[in-house]
Protein backbone atom coordinates (compact mmCIF):
# COMPACT_ATOMS: atom_id res chain seq x y z
CA UNK A 1 0.00 0.00 0.00
CA UNK A 2 1.46 3.31 -1.09
CA UNK A 3 2.09 5.95 1.59
CA UNK A 4 -0.39 8.82 1.68
CA UNK A 5 1.03 12.31 2.05
CA UNK A 6 -0.92 14.92 4.00
CA UNK A 7 -1.13 18.70 4.05
CA UNK A 8 1.08 19.80 6.98
CA UNK A 9 -0.47 21.89 9.70
CA UNK A 10 0.45 25.57 9.48
CA UNK A 11 2.46 26.85 12.47
CA UNK A 12 0.32 30.02 12.57
CA UNK A 13 -3.11 31.30 11.55
CA UNK A 14 -3.86 32.31 7.95
CA UNK A 15 -4.07 35.98 8.95
CA UNK A 16 -0.91 36.05 11.06
CA UNK A 17 1.44 37.11 8.25
CA UNK A 18 -0.56 40.24 7.48
CA UNK A 19 0.07 42.88 6.23
CA UNK A 20 2.93 41.23 4.30
CA UNK A 21 0.84 38.29 3.08
CA UNK A 22 -2.93 38.59 3.29
CA UNK A 23 -5.20 35.95 4.78
CA UNK A 24 -6.88 35.65 1.38
CA UNK A 25 -3.61 34.77 -0.32
CA UNK A 26 -2.68 32.36 2.46
CA UNK A 27 -6.03 30.60 2.20
CA UNK A 28 -5.71 30.12 -1.55
CA UNK A 29 -2.03 29.25 -1.42
CA UNK A 30 -2.26 26.76 1.43
CA UNK A 31 -5.77 25.30 1.23
CA UNK A 32 -6.05 25.24 -2.57
CA UNK A 33 -2.62 25.16 -4.22
CA UNK A 34 -0.64 23.17 -1.66
CA UNK A 35 -3.55 20.80 -1.08
CA UNK A 36 -3.75 20.20 -4.84
CA UNK A 37 -0.06 19.24 -4.92
CA UNK A 38 -0.62 16.75 -2.10
CA UNK A 39 -3.76 15.26 -3.68
CA UNK A 40 -2.17 14.96 -7.12
CA UNK A 41 1.02 13.47 -5.66
CA UNK A 42 -0.99 10.78 -3.88
CA UNK A 43 -2.94 10.07 -7.05
CA UNK A 44 0.23 9.76 -9.14
CA UNK A 45 1.85 7.46 -6.57
CA UNK A 46 -1.23 5.20 -6.56
CA UNK A 47 -1.05 5.04 -10.35
CA UNK A 48 2.67 4.26 -10.14
CA UNK A 49 2.01 1.41 -7.72
CA UNK A 50 -0.52 -0.04 -10.13
CA UNK A 51 1.84 0.40 -13.08
CA UNK A 52 4.56 -1.43 -11.15
CA UNK A 53 2.17 -4.32 -10.41
CA UNK A 54 1.35 -4.47 -14.13
CA UNK A 55 5.02 -4.20 -15.15
CA UNK A 56 3.94 -1.23 -17.28
CA UNK A 57 7.29 0.49 -17.77
CA UNK A 58 5.90 3.07 -20.20
CA UNK A 59 3.33 4.21 -17.62
CA UNK A 60 5.96 4.26 -14.87
CA UNK A 61 8.07 6.62 -16.98
CA UNK A 62 5.07 8.76 -17.94
CA UNK A 63 4.18 9.31 -14.28
CA UNK A 64 7.62 10.66 -13.29
CA UNK A 65 6.89 14.24 -14.38
CA UNK A 66 3.69 14.37 -12.30
CA UNK A 67 5.51 12.94 -9.28
CA UNK A 68 8.36 15.43 -9.65
CA UNK A 69 6.03 18.41 -10.10
CA UNK A 70 3.52 17.62 -7.37
CA UNK A 71 6.09 16.08 -5.04
CA UNK A 72 8.28 19.13 -5.48
CA UNK A 73 5.32 21.40 -4.84
CA UNK A 74 4.59 19.56 -1.60
CA UNK A 75 8.23 19.54 -0.43
CA UNK A 76 8.82 23.19 -1.35
CA UNK A 77 5.69 24.53 0.29
CA UNK A 78 6.20 22.44 3.43
CA UNK A 79 9.54 24.23 3.86
CA UNK A 80 8.15 27.63 2.81
CA UNK A 81 5.51 27.74 5.55
CA UNK A 82 8.14 27.11 8.25
CA UNK A 83 10.51 29.66 6.67
CA UNK A 84 7.92 32.33 7.54
CA UNK A 85 6.71 33.56 10.91
CA UNK A 86 4.46 36.35 12.20
CA UNK A 87 6.30 39.42 13.45
CA UNK A 88 4.99 38.73 16.96
CA UNK A 89 6.75 35.35 16.80
CA UNK A 90 10.07 36.76 15.62
CA UNK A 91 9.43 37.00 11.89
CA UNK A 92 11.88 39.40 10.28
CA UNK A 93 14.31 39.37 13.21
CA UNK A 94 17.81 39.22 11.65
CA UNK A 95 19.84 36.06 12.22
CA UNK A 96 22.96 35.85 14.32
CA UNK A 97 25.63 33.27 15.09
CA UNK A 98 26.99 30.80 12.55
CA UNK A 99 24.38 31.51 9.88
CA UNK A 100 25.20 35.22 9.88
CA UNK A 101 28.92 34.49 9.64
CA UNK A 102 28.33 32.13 6.72
CA UNK A 103 26.16 34.68 4.88
CA UNK A 104 28.74 37.40 5.44
CA UNK A 105 31.52 35.11 4.20
CA UNK A 106 29.69 34.58 0.90
CA UNK A 107 27.96 37.92 0.28
CA UNK A 108 29.58 40.48 2.59
CA UNK A 109 26.51 41.33 4.64
CA UNK A 110 22.91 40.27 5.22
CA UNK A 111 21.77 43.40 3.35
CA UNK A 112 23.90 42.47 0.32
CA UNK A 113 22.61 38.91 0.45
CA UNK A 114 18.98 40.04 0.44
CA UNK A 115 19.61 42.45 -2.44
CA UNK A 116 21.26 39.69 -4.46
CA UNK A 117 18.48 37.23 -3.57
CA UNK A 118 15.73 39.65 -4.60
CA UNK A 119 17.45 40.65 -7.85
CA UNK A 120 18.03 37.08 -9.04
CA UNK A 121 14.73 35.70 -7.78
CA UNK A 122 12.82 38.63 -9.25
CA UNK A 123 14.38 37.88 -12.63
CA UNK A 124 12.97 34.33 -12.82
CA UNK A 125 11.03 34.00 -16.05
CA UNK A 126 7.60 32.55 -15.38
CA UNK A 127 7.20 30.54 -12.19
CA UNK A 128 9.80 29.28 -9.76
CA UNK A 129 11.66 29.68 -6.49
CA UNK A 130 14.70 31.44 -5.09
CA UNK A 131 16.66 29.30 -2.63
CA UNK A 132 19.39 29.59 -0.05
CA UNK A 133 20.90 26.12 0.20
CA UNK A 134 23.82 24.34 1.79
CA UNK A 135 26.35 22.36 -0.23
CA UNK A 136 27.75 19.47 1.79
CA UNK A 137 30.65 18.96 -0.61
CA UNK A 138 32.01 22.51 -0.36
CA UNK A 139 30.50 23.17 3.10
CA UNK A 140 29.32 26.55 1.84
CA UNK A 141 26.05 28.39 1.37
CA UNK A 142 24.77 28.66 -2.19
CA UNK A 143 22.03 30.67 -3.87
CA UNK A 144 20.15 29.10 -6.76
CA UNK A 145 16.86 29.50 -8.57
CA UNK A 146 14.63 26.57 -9.51
CA UNK A 147 12.01 26.47 -12.23
CA UNK A 148 8.40 25.58 -11.54
CA UNK A 149 8.26 23.26 -8.51
CA UNK A 150 11.66 21.60 -8.95
CA UNK A 151 12.94 20.77 -5.45
CA UNK A 152 16.38 21.92 -4.35
CA UNK A 153 17.53 18.30 -4.16
CA UNK A 154 17.73 18.43 -7.98
CA UNK A 155 20.65 20.86 -7.47
CA UNK A 156 22.35 18.60 -4.90
CA UNK A 157 21.76 21.19 -2.15
CA UNK A 158 20.05 21.06 1.24
CA UNK A 159 17.22 23.64 1.40
CA UNK A 160 17.47 26.32 4.07
CA UNK A 161 15.26 29.18 2.82
CA UNK A 162 12.94 29.24 -0.16
CA UNK A 163 10.87 32.11 -1.53
CA UNK A 164 7.98 31.23 -3.82
CA UNK A 165 7.56 33.55 -6.82
CA UNK A 166 4.70 31.78 -8.51
CA UNK A 167 2.02 34.41 -9.13
CA UNK A 168 -0.41 32.66 -6.78
CA UNK A 169 1.99 33.56 -3.93
CA UNK A 170 1.52 37.30 -4.32
CA UNK A 171 -0.64 38.45 -7.24
CA UNK A 172 -3.88 39.18 -5.33
CA UNK A 173 -1.98 41.63 -3.14
CA UNK A 174 1.01 42.87 -5.13
CA UNK A 175 -0.45 42.52 -8.66
CA UNK A 176 2.34 42.26 -11.22
CA UNK A 177 4.96 44.00 -9.04
CA UNK A 178 6.96 40.96 -7.92
CA UNK A 179 9.72 43.23 -6.61
CA UNK A 180 7.41 44.72 -3.97
CA UNK A 181 6.48 41.25 -2.73
CA UNK A 182 10.12 40.23 -2.53
CA UNK A 183 11.01 43.40 -0.65
CA UNK A 184 8.19 42.93 1.86
CA UNK A 185 8.52 39.22 2.57
CA UNK A 186 11.75 39.62 4.55
CA UNK A 187 9.65 41.22 7.31
CA UNK A 188 8.21 37.75 8.01
CA UNK A 189 11.18 35.51 7.24
CA UNK A 190 11.72 33.09 10.11
CA UNK A 191 15.49 33.33 10.47
CA UNK A 192 15.39 31.08 13.55
CA UNK A 193 14.04 28.28 11.35
CA UNK A 194 16.65 28.97 8.66
CA UNK A 195 19.43 28.90 11.28
CA UNK A 196 18.14 25.57 12.66
CA UNK A 197 18.09 24.12 9.15
CA UNK A 198 21.66 25.34 8.63
CA UNK A 199 22.84 23.75 11.88
CA UNK A 200 21.16 20.44 11.00
CA UNK A 201 22.59 20.50 7.47
CA UNK A 202 26.08 20.82 8.86
CA UNK A 203 25.56 17.85 11.19
CA UNK A 204 23.93 15.53 8.67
Amino acid sequence: MVQKFELPKLPYELSDLEPVISAEIMNLHYNKHHKAYVDNLNKALEQLEQAEKNNDVAQMIALQSAIKFNGGGHVNHSIFWTNLAPKKAGGGTPPDGDLTKAIEAEWGSLKDFIEMFNTKTGAIQGSGWGWLGYCKKSKRLKFVTCENQDPLSTKDLIPLLGIDVWEHAYYLQYKNVRADYLKAIWDVVNWKNVAERYANAQKG
